[in-house]
């Protein structure tokens, strides 16, 4: 995303920043990387996140509410960046410091996988309908929205809907960094109760490992990702995995028709993973 500079709209929400955390009056506004949708920037040690109104797809919703709940109910164990103000349109959140060196596929999978372990919260987060049929009908639902083709759903076995845990729901490499705390999860705007395969599918994902980190996953790194989950979780994944390709390509196309270049190569890549027909 290229880096935002302070327009006099920027200006606006450094003014309304100021109100709420007056301790960051003459700290530099410095734009992060990273972000596709949303505007980011650190200041001092804060990141102020403005959200753009338009910035939802079909796939990934870009909830505040939620991600303020996010942060609240999971940086004390760990998982999310602390909470220092949540004001209409945008939230600021401690800055979290980056290692040089990134989080092995590992270490990254047992952080999400202890996050699925979690006691389901008494937080209002969406439900995501999950199984075989859930996934061809939210896939169905996408293309429908899209003038380019797809090739044909994929055939997969039946399987009844997962029980619900806690997931990111955006669990893809720029959201998930490597911290003096072991690793965080960043971005928190699509959390949900569903399939802890959703989770697994996102950060596999060869069209988000290309947008996020510019190379295919190797596929040690997969092998070894993919290892770190419990055996059911897996077996449940390798099977919907066709069904979470062609759903997550159908978001490809979605974004490319509404002027998203780079997500036409991702979209060939996340086709060359379906199986064959």
């Amino acid at each position: 995303t290229p880096a935002h500079s302070l327009s006099s709209t920027d200006q606006t929400l450094r003014c309304l920043v100021l109100q709420t955390l007056p301790h960051l009056a003459g700290k530099t506004w410095q734009p992060l990387p990273g972000g596709r949708i949303n505007q980011l920037w650190r200041v001092g040690d804060t990141v102020v996140k403005r959200y753009s109104p338009a910035g939802a797809s079909p796939l990934f919703p870009n909830d505040q509410e939620a991600e303020a709940h996010a942060l609240r109910h999971l940086h004390p164990a760990g998982f999310a960046p602390e909470l220092l103000a949540d004001a209409p349109g945008w939230i600021a959140y401690r800055y979290v410091h980056v290692h040089k060196t990134p989080a092995p596929p590992v270490q990254i999978a047992q952080v999400l996988a202890r996050l699925h372990s979690l006691p389901v919260p008494d937080i209002a987060w969406r439900r995501l309908n999950s199984g075989n049929v859930a996934l061809r009908a939210q896939g169905l639902g996408i293309a429908r929205q899209c003038n380019g083709a797809l090739p044909a759903l994929p055939l997969t076995a039946d399987l009844p809907p997962a029980k619900p845990c806690m997931i990111h729901g955006d669990a893809v490499p720029g959201n998930i960094i490597a911290s003096r705390r072991g690793v965080t999860l960043i971005d928190w705007q699509c959390p949900a109760l569903g399939d802890p395969c959703e989770d697994i599918a996102a950060w596999l994902s060869p069209a988000m490992q290309w947008l996020y980190t510019g190379r295919p996953l190797p596929a040690g790194d997969a092998a070894a990702f993919l290892g770190a989950f419990p055996a059911a979780t897996i077996r449940r994944y390798r099977t919907l995995a066709p069904l979470f390709h062609w759903r997550m390509a159908a978001h490809c196309l979605w974004r490319a028709e509404r002027g998203a270049a780079d997500y036409r190569e991702a979209l060939a890549l996340e086709l060359a993973a379906l199986p064959a027909a």
